[in-house]
């Protein structure tokens, strides 16, 4: 796995670990830099940083085109996905966009259900074709 694919793995445990600890999650990222076991990247943390910024955003987004699917309907694990991998497309322009749709499908498959990787990747594909209307 690359360096930007184990960052975003971190990222997505910091997100899914502060949602199932209602919990801030730039506290949880706060406190994982502390202890530095092990290391957080400075990616990781522009990811959870970008996803709580953009938090009420990203929600919306997903809410909005996630046919049939509330946020509460999905496995906390593919929100989560959903929220890294959004903030990453659509608020990161350094990284070419199909790069990051393929990282986080293949999170997805990794880490989720059988219905998860095609789920996100439907989605984040949306959210790539709709880019310059969702950034105004």
């Amino acid at each position: 796995m690359s360096a930007r694919g184990k960052a975003r793995r971190r990222a997505l445990d910091i997100l899914f670990e502060a949602e199932a600890r209602t919990e801030d999650p730039i506290k949880i990222l706060g406190e994982r830099v502390e202890r530095k076991d092990p290391p957080v990247n400075e990616y990781t943390s522009a990811i959870v940083e970008g996803v709580a910024r953009h938090a009420a955003r990203i929600d919306e987004l997903i809410t909005t085109y996630s046919e049939g699917w509330t946020l509460d309907r999905m496995p906390a694990v593919d929100r989560n996905l959903l929220r890294g991998g959004t903030y990453e497309l659509l608020w990161m322009p350094d990284v070419p966009e199909g790069v990051v749709i393929s990282e986080w499908v293949h999170l997805a498959a990794e880490l989720s259900t059988d219905e998860s990787p095609q789920f996100v990747n439907g989605l984040l594909a949306r959210f790539k074709q709709l880019k310059p209307s969702l950034t105004l």
